[in-house]
């Protein structure tokens, strides 16, 4: 569902106190991304009870009900989680991973609010959500007429709004801190193979479990906690970003000039997400237009440059990676990338 609007969890959730009122709302997107969540939160924020139904896990019988013969007459009863009294969000999740029959059997409710005979109670709100094609879970094609039922959008990561929700709800420090200096990290594609990747529910569960060692947590516990948990080079760094704090290297000290990179053969994972954690700063702080950059983005370029040059003398594959795109295609601007390649052409023509 490429056609449909990206929102982010924070513009997603007053779409939905506008529009899921009147029209049923289909959410696309990854796993973990935070979709359950959501909609659990907004039906609480609207003062409703919220019913979820499993998609994968349907068959057309418990949306439909089975018939019995009243009064000499056969009539289907939906069954009692749907046939209520009162007001409800109705949240049919993972509605494109159910079968055909089952799909068919969602047409009157999700159109005409209606299963059967019943009528869903006035003031019902209907949402769904599911997984993407690319995203390598259970899906199966929308029927054509079910897709033309529903309003879609798509839900995107944010780093902002999952440090402002993860602020709020007392998320681990260490976890919180890093996807403070790591943002684009809060969300990985989905491999191709069997493997953990990171997801904003994948760093809530690590922070957890962190929590629940406590104190007497060890660097070998933090390795197969995060290794277990999210993208593999993302499990490595941030294990290189506990080792870091707890050795007091700090980025900001070596931008001043207080510290100068750490280069014993023990260190080179902190190395590792030094560098990477100074590119990712560039890019957020660096303007694309060199005319707008104003003195502190001109102080920092300049600091940048003298400390890239100085990481060549450590590592040239590791000065490299400062001017390489980012996973998600990020990049230095161009007039900086300009400025490094006359002051290492060679470092630059390589990357």
């Amino acid at each position: 569902m490429q056609a449909a609007q990206p929102l982010t969890p924070k513009t997603l959730f007053p779409f939905l106190l506008n529009v899921a009122p009147v029209l049923p709302i289909f959410i696309w997107g990854p796993p973990g991304i935070g979709k359950s969540a959501l909609v659990r939160g907004f039906a609480e924020a609207v003062g409703l009870p919220c019913v979820s139904l499993l998609g994968s896990q349907l068959a057309p019988e418990d949306i439909i009900g089975v018939p019995q013969v009243v009064d000499g007459r056969s009539r289907f009863c939906p069954p009692t989680m749907i046939a209520r009294d009162e007001p409800y969000c109705l949240f049919l999740d993972e509605l494109n991973a159910c079968s055909h029959e089952v799909q068919k059997a969602f047409y009157s409710l999700i159109l005409d609010r209606r299963i059967g005979e019943f009528l869903l109670p006035a003031g019902t709100i209907v949402i769904g959500a599911g997984n993407r094609t690319e995203d390598a879970a259970i899906t199966r094609p929308l029927s054509s007429a079910l897709v033309n039922r529903l309003l879609h959008v798509q839900l995107r990561a944010s780093a902002k709004d999952w440090l402002e929700w993860a602020g709020g709800a007392g998320v681990n420090e260490v976890v919180v801190s890093y996807i403070m200096n790591r943002s684009d990290h809060l969300w990985s594609k989905p491999p191709k193979h069997e493997e953990p990747f990171s997801t904003p529910r994948s760093w809530d569960m690590l922070a957890r479990a962190l929590d629940a060692y406590g104190a007497s947590i060890t660097l070998d516990d933090i390795k197969t906690l995060a290794s277990g948990l999210v993208t593999p080079a993302h499990a490595q760094q941030f294990v290189a970003f506990v080792k870091l704090r707890e050795r007091a290297h700090d980025l900001a000290a070596i931008l001043k000039g207080d510290r100068g990179w750490p280069d014993k053969p023990e260190e080179r994972d902190i190395l590792y997400f030094l560098v990477q954690q100074l590119r990712d700063r560039l890019i957020k702080e660096l303007p694309e237009d060199e005319t707008k950059a104003g003195r502190e983005a001109r102080e920092l370029a300049n600091r940048a440059k003298q400390m890239i040059i100085s990481l060549a003398r450590i590592s040239t594959e590791l000065a490299q990676l400062v001017v390489s795109e980012t996973e998600s295609g990020a990049a230095l601007p161009g007039w900086y990338t300009v400025e490094l390649a006359r002051a290492l052409p060679r470092l630059v023509a390589k990357a």
